[in-house]
This record gives C-alpha cells, sequence and structure tokens, in this order.
C-alpha cells in the first residue's frame, strides 16, 4: 500500500513539473543580443502607451513593469504572456496586424478595461 501510494504520489509530481516546463513558440526566455526591449509600464488599470509600434520580423526583448499593483501581459494572437513571475520574454512578430494586448491577472475594478494594442507593421 504505501509502496502505491509513493508511486502514485511520483506520477502525479512529475506530470505537475511537465506541465510548467513548457517553453512556448513565439516567446521564449532566452534573450536574442540583437533584440529592440519593449517594456510595457503596467499601472492602476492602464498601460503607459495605447499603441506599441513594433516592425515585423524585428527581434522583441518585451519586458513587464508594474507601476502599481500586480499584473500580467497577455498578446492574443501570440503565445507570448508576462507574468509578476516572468516579466521577460523574447519574442520576434512574424505577421503584421494588429493584436490586442491585456492584463491577465485580476488587478481590481478598472481591470476590464486595462487594455492597449501591439500594432505590427
Amino acid at each position: 500500500m504505501k509502496k502505491t501510494v509513493t508511486i502514485a504520489l511520483s506520477a502525479v509530481l512529475m506530470l505537475a513539473l511537465a506541465a510548467c516546463g513548457g517553453q512556448s513558440k513565439d516567446a521564449s526566455q532566452a534573450p536574442d543580443p540583437n533584440a529592440k526591449e519593449l517594456k510595457l509600464v503596467a499601472s492602476n488599470y492602464q498601460f503607459d502607451k495605447q499603441e506599441y509600434v513594433v516592425k515585423k520580423g524585428e527581434p522583441l526583448q518585451l519586458v513587464l513593469d508594474d507601476k502599481n499593483g500586480t499584473h500580467g501581459v497577455e498578446i492574443k494572437g501570440t503565445n507570448v504572456k508576462l507574468s509578476s513571475k516572468s516579466k521577460t520574454a523574447s519574442y520576434t512578430p512574424d505577421k503584421a496586424g494588429t493584436y490586442d494586448i491585456i492584463c491577465n491577472v485580476p488587478c481590481g475594478v478598472g481591470h476590464a478595461n486595462m487594455k492597449a494594442k501591439l500594432i505590427v507593421e
């Protein structure tokens, strides 16, 4: 019985660690020496800019800077997600277009309106 419980707990632990360790194909933690830094400053229910304009194919080093409160960032249509635990990501936009940037951490009464745009030219 003790051996079965130990094996079951080990299997659950391995599954949990495997789920947490994956890298997305669009965003990674390995910095590109040619990357341009794009800082997303988050404060009380807003980002510092309504629009961030970048060039298609230009490597970026995305950085989340929480000025007030705890926030996260998700760029819809990409695999880019930043949080208080993972504040930077490398990303190279491969398609021109406009992408919604949202706060993905419930941060208070103005959370639903915390949005911006990433414009890839």
